[in-house]
């Protein structure tokens, strides 16, 4: 049996009244708050997610859903999943499972009556946590209420054992233990290390997604040195600098001194060396998206100092530049709120003063806007006389 350890605080989100309907509908007795929505609220942080177990298999709950009239997707029907879209945000419905056979990718599961069954086939104690819809009452089948009091990221059971069922366990161990943790489990730690090499085996975009989410928290540069030092960080990101982690840590301090928003792609340059051929490399390995991709690339190519900032971000983007700025702990004060101008003389007016269309116009043109950005951007009265002396009217 479950032991009710505490019970949920009050807080808005668990008095939604669209969540009560959805409750009425399922019944209170067969439906439990689980996972990041009960964490976070005993950590007093922010909820954006709701999700919620059930015994109920996902047909029946579609059926609950639509006697309410309340509109269900069956959008992982097949995993015995089932979202309800409501007003104040869609709550994702999880048949209760178990775990019938794993190869460390994929899990084929069957569904389960049992809430500690359910509870045994997550990843860590502290999303194994369930709350009563009405009495907020809290179910800890394996101890994450003490973990989550001790900031502890412990796996469920043996921790080798949960990797070896899903090897992307690792990086959700780190990504967890940046975010959560500050008490080391050493199981947890020596498991991650031993079975390192099973990241080999992972699609490319699901470990693209922790990476970038790891590097997006606010800071996981501890994390990602640990993570180097252990042999986790070179099996997804060979291409990894020793001297990264100083860059890292670098660059997390001078944004957090320029109030600047974290960016993970930023993040993972300063881990890069400063090449952009070893940046194309990453970012096909990782099949990024060729926004990213571009981004990327373009902080890389960072051997010479960034100069004057607007004429960076008028030749990069920026972005980029303010990426290049901080990581060369440079200020980015100037690029804040500035619009990039457009350059503002086009290729006929030089033709109309009798210049023959052709390689001559392309040259004049890059010159004068070379000469504009130097000059920081002036308005078009001053390109226009830039233009007559060019000409020599």
């Amino acid at each position: 049996m479950a032991r009710a350890m505490s019970t949920l605080p009050s807080v808005p989100w668990t008095r939604r009244e669209d969540l009560a309907a959805l409750v009425a509908a399922v019944g209170a007795n067969s439906l439990r708050w689980v996972g990041g929505a009960v964490r976070d609220t005993l950590l007093d942080k922010p909820v954006s997610d709701v999700d919620a177990a059930t015994p109920h298999r996902p047909e029946a709950v579609m059926e609950m859903l639509g006697r309410a009239n309340i509109r269900a997707i069956p959008t992982g029907i097949d995993h015995g999943t089932v979202t309800a879209v409501l007003p104040e945000g869609n709550v994702e419905i999880t048949t209760l499972r178990r775990d019938v056979s794993t190869d460390g990718r994929r899990a084929t599961v069957a569904y389960a009556d049992d809430w500690r069954e359910d509870a045994a086939r997550r990843d860590f104690t502290i999303n194994a946590l369930y709350a009563h819809p009405e009495t907020l009452e809290i179910s800890d089948y394996f101890g994450g209420l003490a973990d989550l009091e001790a900031r502890r990221i412990r796996f469920i059971g043996d921790a080798r054992e949960r990797i070896r069922e899903d090897h992307l366990r690792i990086l959700r161990y780190y990504r967890f233990q940046a975010r959560f943790g500050s008490e080391l489990d050493a199981e947890a730690e020596e498991a991650c290390a031993e079975l390192a090499p099973t990241l080999k085996g992972l699609s490319r975009e699901r470990v693209a997604m922790e990476l970038l989410n790891l590097l997006a928290l606010p800071d996981p540069a501890p994390t990602v040195a640990r993570m180097y030092a252990r042999g986790v960080l070179p099996v997804i990101l060979p291409e990894a600098e020793r001297s990264g982690i100083g860059a890292l840590e670098a660059l997390i301090a001078e944004e957090a001194r320029q109030g600047v928003e974290p960016h993970p792609l930023r993040r993972l340059a300063a881990l890069l060396p400063e090449e952009p051929a070893v940046a194309e490399l990453v970012a096909a390995r990782l099949r990024l998206s060729t926004a990213q991709r571009k981004r990327l690339v373009a902080v890389a190519d960072r051997g010479t100092p960034p100069g004057d900032p607007r004429a960076l971000a008028y030749r990069i983007g920026r972005d980029e530049a303010a990426d290049r700025l901080l990581l060369a702990g440079a200020d980015t004060s100037s690029l804040a709120g500035w619009v990039i101008p457009a350059f503002p003389l086009k290729g006929g007016e030089i033709v109309a003063r009798g210049v023959n269309a052709g390689p001559e116009v392309a040259r004049i043109l890059r010159q004068l806007e070379s000469q504009w950005v130097d000059e920081g951007f002036p308005e078009r009265p001053r390109v226009l006389a830039l233009l007559d002396q060019r000409l020599g009217r």
